[in-house]
Formats: C-alpha cells, sequence, structure tokens
C-alpha cells in the first residue's frame, strides 16, 4: 500500500513551485505530518508533509525542478513498514509459544546447578618469574609532544599593549600572524613583516575558478521581475525631507525601561514610523491607493508592509489594520513577522494585502536613496542612518541627530502637492511624538 504525496494550494496566483530540496532519501521512514520535502514558491518557502507513516519510496522530481499545484511530488510505502513490524510480531508470538512449551515440560528443578559467579578482576594479573600471578602495576601517563603542542595551542592568545593597538588600528586578523616569540607569542615584528607580505591568494578564487554561474532561487527572480515591472508600469518619481530625531531619541530613553517591563519588548523606531505613516495616509488617501486598469481603488484600511533582508533575499511581510495597533502591539509584530523571515517559515497570508511599504536601509547604514514601488501600492518611504548633523534650530546652529527621509510614488495618481505634504506630515509627527497622541 502506497501514498502519493501531492504539491499543495501554493495560495493565491501561485500555480507553480520549484523542488528546494528533499528532507528525506529513498528508503528512510517518515512518519505522518512530518516534512519531507520543501517547495520554494515566488514568495515563500514551504514544508510538505508526509501524508501516512512509512517509507519513501519514490521521488519523482529532483531539487531545482519545477512542479505544478496537484503534481506527484513522490509516494510514501507503508507496506515494508507493516512487514516488518508483523515479522517482529510473529518473532516474539514464537519465542512466547517455545517458552511456555518448555516451562510445561520442565517442572522438575535440579538444585545441584548452581551458577558460579563472575570474578571481576579489578587489576590485570601478570605472570612472574616464580610462576606465581600478581596484580600489574599502572604505569604513569607520559604526555607526549603531540599532546603538549595541542595544549598550547588552545590557550589564549597573550599580546603586548604595542600589538594590541596595531591590531586594533590596522583591523589585522590574527589567524593569518605567525608569532616568533616565545611559545609561539606574536610581535610587532610579526605584523610589520606580515602588512609587508605579499597579499595572499582569493581563497574564493581558488576554491571556485574564475566565475561562478549559480541559478536564481525562485524568490530572487520574482524580485528581480517585481522590481522591473515597477519601473516599466509606473511614473515613479522621490521626494526627500529631513527628521530631527531628538524627540523620539529622548522618549524612547525616558520610557523604555518602563515600556519594557510592562510590554516585555523594547520601543523601536519602526512604531513611530507606522504611526506617523498612518495620520499622513488618512489625510492624503491616494498615497494609499492603487490603479487597477482604468480605475483608482482607494483603500479604506492601513496594511503597512516593511522589507526585511533575509540570506535569500528581500521580503515584505505585512502588518495588518495598523491603524488599530498600539505601539506595543506593533513592535511585538514586527519581531514575530521579522524572526518568521529569517527562519524562512512567512507564509502567503504574511506577505499578502499590504497598501503601503517602509523600508529601512539606515540599518545597514544608508545615508540616501530612492526606495524602488512594491506593485501594486503607489507608495513607499526609505528610512536612512541617523547622523549627527549642524542645523539651524531658531537662528542657532546646533548639532541634533538627523535622518534623512525619501518618498517614493507613481506620479499617475499623485501629484506633487500630494506627495510633498504626507513627507511633510510624517516630519512634523516625528519631531514632536506627542503629536501621534493627541491625533492632530
Amino acid at each position: 500500500m502506497s501514498e502519493k504525496i501531492l504539491v499543495p494550494t501554493l495560495g493565491e496566483s501561485i500555480t507553480e513551485a520549484t523542488v528546494s530540496k528533499w528532507l528525506k532519501k529513498i528508503g528512510e521512514t517518515v512518519e505522518a505530518d512530518e516534512a519531507i520535502v520543501e517547495l520554494e514558491t515566488d514568495k515563500v518557502n514551504l514544508e510538505v508533509p508526509s501524508p501516512i507513516s512509512g517509507t519513501l519510496s519514490e521521488i519523482s522530481f529532483k531539487d531545482g525542478d519545477t512542479v505544478e499545484v496537484g503534481a506527484i511530488l513522490g509516494s510514501i510505502s507503508k507496506e515494508e513498514l507493516e512487514i516488518e513490524k508483523l515479522t517482529e510480531t510473529n518473532k516474539q508470538l514464537e519465542n512466547n509459544e517455545e517458552k511456555e512449551v518448555i516451562d510445561q515440560k520442565s517442572n522438575i528443578i535440579n538444585l545441584d546447578i548452581e551458577k558460579k559467579p563472575q570474578t571481576k578482576l579489578e587489576e590485570p594479573l601478570v605472570l612472574t618469574e616464580d610462576n606465581s600471578m600478581e596484580p600489574k602495576e599502572e604505569q604513569p601517563l607520559l604526555l607526549t609532544e603531540e599532546v603538549k603542542t595541542e595544549e598550547i595551542s588552545q590557550q589564549p592568545i597573550v599580546l603586548s599593549p604595542a600589538v594590541r593597538k596595531m591590531v586594533a588600528e590596522k583591523k589585522i586578523n590574527l589567524d593569518n600572524v605567525k608569532g616568533t616569540g616565545k611559545a609561539g607569542r606574536i610581535l610587532k615584528g610579526d605584523l610589520i613583516s606580515m602588512m609587508g607580505a605579499n597579499p595572499q591568494p582569493n581563497q574564493r578564487r581558488i576554491k571556485y575558478g574564475e566565475e561562478e554561474r549559480i541559478k536564481m532561487t525562485r524568490l530572487r527572480q520574482t524580485i528581480a521581475k517585481r522590481l522591473k515591472q515597477a519601473q516599466e508600469n509606473a511614473a515613479m518619481l522621490t521626494t526627500f525631507n529631513e527628521v530631527d530625531m531628538s524627540g523620539i531619541m529622548a522618549m524612547r530613553k525616558d520610557n523604555q525601561e518602563d515600556f519594557k517591563s510592562r510590554y516585555g519588548i523594547k520601543l523601536g523606531l519602526m512604531s513611530f514610523f507606522v504611526k506617523a505613516c498612518v495620520v499622513g495616509l488618512k489625510l492624503f488617501p491616494a498615497i494609499n491607493a492603487e490603479i487597477e486598469d482604468q480605475d483608482i481603488i482607494y483603500k479604506n484600511y492601513y496594511n503597512i508592509s516593511f522589507a526585511v533582508g533575509t540570506e535569500k533575499g528581500l521580503v515584505v511581510p505585512v502588518l495588518r489594520n495598523a491603524d488599530e495597533m498600539s505601539f506595543a502591539e506593533i513592535e511585538k509584530e514586527i519581531k514575530k513577522l521579522s524572526e518568521k523571515a529569517n527562519e524562512g517559515s512567512l507564509t502567503i497570508e504574511d506577505l499578502q494585502g499590504g497598501t503601503f511599504t517602509i523600508s529601512n536601509g539606515g540599518v545597514y547604514g544608508s545615508m540616501l536613496s530612492t526606495p524602488i514601488l512594491n506593485p501594486p501600492q503607489s507608495g513607499v518611504l526609505g528610512m536612512h542612518n541617523i547622523v549627527d548633523r549642524p542645523v539651524n534650530d531658531n537662528g542657532e546652529i546646533k548639532v541634533k541627530p538627523i535622518m534623512y527621509l525619501a518618498l517614493s510614488y507613481d506620479h499617475r495618481i499623485i501629484d506633487g502637492k500630494e506627495s510633498v505634504s504626507f513627507l511633510k506630515t510624517v516630519k512634523e509627527n516625528l519631531e514632536d511624538p506627542r503629536r501621534l497622541f493627541l491625533n492632530i
């Protein structure tokens, strides 16, 4: 008896996937609902569970193959497993029956036969010159040079103050330095010699050759396709502004401990930006809209997408009904979705339905960028790193933490006045975060 492994329904508008990797090999046993193969779709990776307990008997598609919804990936056989169980059960029954027969026939107990206790030799015995047996004395354990070297290598590296300073200034990797001092100690001369030596050859080049060709993942292909579509289909334009982050940073500093103790999570920056964007989207609904054929669809709900960079590529999970969420709820949901993104466990539902996107390139040190639209959305806000800059504060030059903001928008439905006014509204609410609580 066998059960087919089918490609499940993958979500709205997704008809095919790529076999990322098989988690089991042919002949291996699996339990019911145990993950057996991983599929990669345009948006997320998902695991296909085994329909029954048994043995993986067939694999129809190998890693990298494209499969459609409903296709047969392979099959699980439970015959071999059942036969093994039956065989084992029969053996047990036979042994039990044989034992019963022996017990029935052996109704006489022989008291003359005694089991002699086994003598445990605690110490090995050797034959002496007079043929007597004496315990062998244990020889002391000698430390070989090999062991000594190993122990020395495990000891922490001791550096002189001059060497430590030079390592810190030049950012030298000590793994590539061979010490010539006592017990392999690294001297300043060793560092100077290394700096004057020819650079080591590129290890990646040695391993993979002059060039390496790797097939793009389905996620990366989808990202490339959607970004190109955004450039081709939208009349994209970007406007900029700067925001003084002093108010937010002071509020976070003053209330961080109380916030964390009450809600169990840190008060970050994203919750302020989400709240400020929701205020702006309510005032300028065109930025929360999208174009479909000849129609403009205005969204009266506020699902804020936020970009998360993962090892496999950029994903954009969604905060649903962000206007109805508190600061703590926003921070918790962002943390949960970010963890799922890095684990590769996001679902289709986690990525669908966004109306506006926030992208934070500042976490990677970006000073300024022109974020690209996330179709079919019409607006995306780009955050950047916070840098202390001199600014004019009521005629007085002061150094303040400044962040550049960038709003990319679809000029087909959003005019310059709306885009600039929206960004100005976001700026005002961030510079005076009390406005977010006063609903003004």
